[in-house]
């Protein structure tokens, strides 16, 4: 049986240096990592971003390939895809397309995008139509730089735009791009009541990219393999099942996990490798 790559993230690891993350990656046994855009590692804005000689030397000198960036983008950043107001809109656009850059410049595969979040004083639809139009501005560049575009559904805490599988097919038809996939997120996945087989039978091999958390029973989500409810063993299986053979991505992130992300890093690829008998 052929199981997914397993990657690491290092968003749980924003009080230490970027170094520490792809030290402590490599000591785990991670050979490829989704590298979030955090100003403490990596700064970007819509006016350009820092030099990428320390993050690849860094991943080079480790081993740990970048197979995707996670950029900010979420209450309250400012580069929010459903934005409202020329100005807003045009910098959100500069900010995506230098993302976008930067993972073409690093060879990493693909950049997550997200719906964006709307004022809950509108119509959702008209930050629906917002969303559509900036997810297919961003994938027109993305598409000419050879990358692709991975759009995972948030939970209704975060935005009301795009929350499940069915939300992910319809802002993917209404985008209509090709260089725009589709995330599975374990957590919003289990918050909207959805399986792994919905999204499958739904999108097809248009899921491109997984985010792979455990989730409490009280709907604690992004927990590290074995702090949660979750069988993902059994996850990992129907995936496979389901033909998946692209990464996935342990995105750890709680505040329990800050200061000592590295230990919460282990615990994942522990997991995993008990999992596939390895």
């Amino acid at each position: 049986m052929s199981y997914p790559q397993l990657a690491v993230m290092n968003i749980s690891h924003r009080y230490f240096d970027l170094e520490e993350f792809f030290s402590s990656a490599s000591a785990s046994g991670y050979t490829c990592c989704e590298l979030w855009t955090g100003a403490m590692h990596l700064y970007v804005d819509c006016h350009g971003y820092d030099s990428l000689e320390q993050v690849r030397e860094l991943s080079q000198r480790y081993g740990v390939r970048i197979v995707g960036l996670c950029p900010e983008q979420n209450n309250p950043k400012p580069w929010n895809i459903a934005a409202r107001g020329n100005e807003a809109r045009a910098r959100t656009l500069a900010y995506f397309k230098n993302v976008v850059d930067i993972a073409a410049e690093l060879g990493a595969e693909q950049v997550m995008v997200s719906s964006g979040w709307a004022f809950l004083n509108e119509p959702i639809e008209d930050a629906w139509g917002r969303s559509a139009s900036m997810l297919r501005a961003i994938a027109e560049h993305a598409g000419e730089r050879g990358v692709r575009l991975v759009l995972e559904a948030l939970q209704p805490v975060e935005s009301m735009i795009v929350n499940s599988a069915a939300d992910t097919k319809r802002m993917i038809e209404a985008v209509d791009h090709p260089a725009l996939k589709a995330c599975l997120d374990l957590g919003a996945m289990a918050v909207a009541g959805d399986t792994i087989d919905d999204y499958f039978d739904l999108l097809g091999d248009d899921v491109a990219h997984v985010h792979f958390v455990d989730v409490a029973a009280d709907g604690t989500t992004h927990l590290a393999w074995g702090d949660g409810d979750r069988d993902m063993r059994a996850d990992l299986d129907r995936l496979v099942a389901r033909g998946y053979r692209g990464v996935v991505s342990a995105e750890t992130y709680d505040g329990r996990y800050f200061a000592d992300p590295a230990a919460a890093d282990a615990q994942v690829m522990a997991e995993y490798r008990r999992a596939i008998g390895a």
